[in-house]
């Protein structure tokens, strides 16, 4: 079995990266690293830095998005743990061989230049996770 890297990232969904910037850079001292807009999950996303470990803030672009759809029905928190792998395709079908349900069978595009791909939170213990692997590596 393929073991995880390292935490990427914990994903934090919230109204708008504007109105949280303060408390996560004044309150809790992170390092604001800038946003990116991923249209395709229609998600504007927000990076700042504490040590090694980044926090995405999620703010989402359309009302038809998951992260707004999560957040109306939870509110702003924590939406998910995201962790680094290496080869993405064999861990996705490593998993699936394991009974793992995936919500995505095949890596798609994620922010910051990395692939991506999501376990279904009722494989991984009611924990939305996601699995990156950097571009290029």
């Amino acid at each position: 079995m393929q073991a995880a890297k390292a935490v990427n990232h914990i994903g934090i969904a919230v109204n708008s990266i504007d109105e949280q910037r303060e408390f996560y850079e004044q309150t809790l001292g992170a390092v604001f690293e800038g946003t990116e807009v991923v249209t395709d999950q229609k998600v504007k996303v927000g990076f700042f830095r504490i040590g090694d470990v980044r926090l995405e803030l999620l703010e989402p672009t359309d009302p038809t998005s998951t992260v707004a759809q999560f957040i109306e029905k939870r509110g702003q928190g924590l939406h998910h743990v995201a962790y680094t792998v290496a080869d993405l395709p064999a861990r996705i079908a490593e998993l699936q061989r394991e009974g793992i349900r995936m919500i995505d069978a095949t890596p798609r595009t994620g922010a910051h230049n990395t692939r991506i791909a999501f376990l279904h939170p009722k494989s991984s213990r009611g924990v939305l996770t996601e699995l990156c692997e950097p571009m290029g590596h």
